[in-house]
């Protein structure tokens, strides 16, 4: 299944995507979050799909789509996780993951702006897999971690380099800011996904192809991420774990080409689907 979230932010409607189509499943289910993995809610939206598939109301083409898991208790992300990355930005290959937390209010839909903090010079790009967790998580068993996880969206993971390296404290400063995390558009379920670790991802600035990866160049695989990260955390349903960027970000460049106002960012992976945001400068509300 392919899960969406329409409508304008903040009242956003839980939908499927069926054969290039959007349809509104409303009238059976309140919204993707927490509560609806808790409780089987996959499983029972799969019922409802084969009862009255037929019948359920077609989003209007245009309808603007949020990020297909309502708000999460947590954002975690993965620093430093493909090989040819850490090369390029002249890290050391860690010998276990780098975690690091995005703030929940950076989280937007998969076309929406995104704002250039105010006095910012260093925003950067980076096009991530990010796994959607299905179901409480605490001490997992590597063997058995791929039964933690509700489905996979893409994800860009804005990245305010100045904020997150030359700023004393941790890299949070630089990842949490407003709009810094679009996700979807779509939540795609393990059984839609070939294999998890043979997927290109890629993103381009105004046309121009920046990253263009796969995640066989991942350092930790998803099942040891899922297990390493629950260790440190209790994971709840609806949590988004981010797996890392692949090479060609700004911040690898011999002379670095960050973010500014007007540039157009477009990104996709391989049966996880595109999404495409256009920068805007900071203002005041």
């Amino acid at each position: 299944m392919k899960l969406i979230r329409f409508g304008e932010p903040g009242k956003e409607k839980p939908g499927v995507h069926i054969d290039g189509k959007n349809f509104d499943v409303s009238g059976f289910i309140q919204d993707y979050n927490e509560q609806f993995f808790e409780e089987g809610g996959l499983e029972n939206l799969a019922r409802m799909l084969v009862k009255y598939g037929s019948d359920l109301p077609v989003i209007p083409n245009g309808a603007r789509l949020g990020s297909p898991v309502a708000r999460p208790s947590k954002i975690v992300c993965i620093g430093l996780n493909y090989a040819l990355h850490a090369k390029e930005t002249n890290a050391k290959t860690p010998s276990e993951p780098v975690i690091f937390l995005k703030s929940t209010t950076a989280l937007i839909g998969p076309n929406d702006q995104v704002t250039i903090p105010k006095d910012s010079v260093k925003t950067d790009w980076e096009v991530e897999l990010a796994i959607v967790i299905g179901k409480k998580a605490s001490y997992v068993e590597e063997a058995e971690a791929l039964q933690y996880v509700a489905g996979y969206t893409l994800h860009n993971d804005i990245s305010e380099r100045e904020y997150q390296l030359e700023r004393n404290g941790t890299w949070d400063k630089g990842k949490g800011c407003d709009t810094f995390a679009p996700i979807g558009p779509w939540l795609v379920t393990p059984d839609e996904i070939p294999d998890i670790h043979q997927l290109r991802l890629w993103l381009t600035v105004n046309g121009e192809k920046m990253q263009d990866g796969n995640t066989n160049d991942f350092i930790f695989n998803i099942p040891h991420v899922i297990a390493y990260t629950s260790r440190f955390m209790t994971l709840l349903p609806g949590d988004i774990i981010s797996t890392g960027t692949p090479a060609g970000v700004a911040l690898g460049m011999a002379t670095p080409r960050y973010l500014k106002p007007g540039d157009e960012m477009e990104l996709g992976i391989d049966h996880l689907g595109s999404s495409k945001q256009t920068c805007i400068a900071y203002a005041a509300r």
